[in-house]
């Protein structure tokens, strides 16, 4: 038992780590902010949120990608762009439901 929990500390304090910076999980709604690392090869995306939290969204099939209201293509994406999210969280994790660009 105590090996299991050292191991799931262990496998959290690597994931928080992974892109070198603390996120925050927010309740489920819509915010907007500033893109601040794309990852491309992992489909996923850190917005840094205008009241300063950082959301960490892995984007799913069903997450949408708009700019001026037609669908684009990941790639879109870059830091320093303004977005709004729309995010559902599901425990500690925050499932990204729509993604806006705004300029």
């Amino acid at each position: 038992m105590k090996k299991l929990q050292i191991l799931a500390l262990a496998t959290a304090m690597f994931a928080m780590s992974a892109c070198g910076e603390k996120t925050d999980v927010v309740e489920s709604g819509t915010y907007s902010g500033t893109i601040q690392e794309v990852e491309a090869d992992k489909s996923e995306i850190y917005v840094k949120t205008d009241d300063g939290k950082v959301l960490e969204l892995y984007f799913t099939d069903s997450t949408s990608l708009t700019q001026n209201a037609e669908t684009v293509a990941f790639d879109q994406l870059a830091e320093g762009k303004k977005v709004e999210v729309e995010v559902e969280k599901v425990g500690n994790r925050l499932d990204p439901k729509a993604v806006r660009i705004l300029e």
